[in-house]
């Protein structure tokens, strides 16, 4: 249930740093482990995300409602990086779903990098082996930092990769987190858990590199015509976070000609299961449904209804 503030003539927004403060992780795996299973189970409406390409960049529009209502606004503008901006930012609006009454307005940077990788967290736990030592993030951005702040919730790494296309970024994330800067494929093979996390538009992950049984979350090449796993590793069972998502905006998916065994969701509320041991990829777009039933946690924290505490 929504709770309600006081009448006010002004709609509060969210900046960044009180959303970061509001943000439990904990909370916020949880939420991403009941969506996707309601999602899957016909529990939320969805339509697919609506995208318009402008001066280098893409706007996109992505509304859902279920037990909660709203609708992120999101840029992605690949030339920002290297920039002061971020190649991502975003504006989330949320709403009552009974009444229709518009509750907030907040910032959606933070929330998509933290439900992206909260989503692969979710995945990895149903999908990795349970003994999974070896992590390989491919790409040492946003996301990389995410997932390596992220994965450690649900399984316990003893060693830690790291691969960028610019040698140099690898090397200083590599320092940062004092984990190892490693060679593409040589920190892909005998990894138990991947992390493909980068601006490729063309693949950049080989299938024959992977360690039978590995587990593959695939977060970038984001567009239609974008790649970042050739077609031996795409030939693996593939789950989506979307069927509908998958088969117009997954260029992995798209291009390689593959058939998703299953949405994510699926797995996850019992419908459909993959056999230990073998190799899964999930690829995930990000969804409507994500980014609204984290803004909610947000607005329940900032009304004091969940103890909530910082995030870090």
């Amino acid at each position: 249930m929504f709770g309600r503030r006081a009448k006010s003539s002004l709609m509060e927004y969210f900046e960044e740093e009180k959303v970061r403060r509001l943000l439990r992780i904990d909370q916020l795996i949880e939420a991403m482990r009941r969506v996707l299973a309601e999602f899957s189970a016909g529990k939320w409406k969805q339509p697919l995300r609506g995208v318009l390409a402008q001066d280098g960049g893409f706007f996109g529009v992505m509304p859902a409602s279920g037990d909660s209502m709203g609708i992120k606004m999101v840029t992605f503008y690949p030339h920002n990086a290297g920039t002061e901006l971020p190649t991502h930012m975003a504006v989330i609006a949320l709403f009552d779903p009974k009444t229709g009454e518009p509750l907030a307005l907040m910032d959606g940077r933070y929330i998509t990098k933290m439900r992206t990788a909260a989503v692969s967290v979710v995945a990895t736990d149903a999908l990795a082996a349970a003994d999974a030592e070896v992590l390989a993030l491919l790409g040492a951005g946003v996301q990389a930092q995410a997932h390596l702040e992220l994965l450690p919730h649900v399984r316990r790494f003893k060693e830690i990769r790291v691969w960028n296309h610019h040698r140099e970024k690898a090397d200083r994330f590599a320092e940062q987190h004092s984990i190892k800067a490693m060679d593409l494929e040589k920190a892909v093979r005998g990894a138990d858990v991947v992390v493909t996390a980068t601006s490729a538009r063309e693949p950049v992950l080989k299938g024959e590199w992977l360690k039978p049984g590995a587990h593959v979350n695939a977060v970038g090449a984001s567009r239609p015509d974008w790649r970042e796993l050739d077609d031996e590793a795409m030939r693996n069972v593939v789950i989506v976070d979307s069927y509908e998502g998958a088969r117009h905006e997954a260029g992995d998916v798209i291009l390689s000609g593959v058939t998703p065994y299953a949405e994510l969701g699926e797995i996850l509320n019992g419908s459909k299961r993959v056999a230990p041991g073998v190799t899964t990829i999930f690829k995930s777009l990000g969804m409507a449904v994500e980014d609204v039933a984290a803004a909610k946690l947000v607005y329940e924290a900032s009304l004091g209804g969940t103890g909530a505490v910082p995030s870090h």
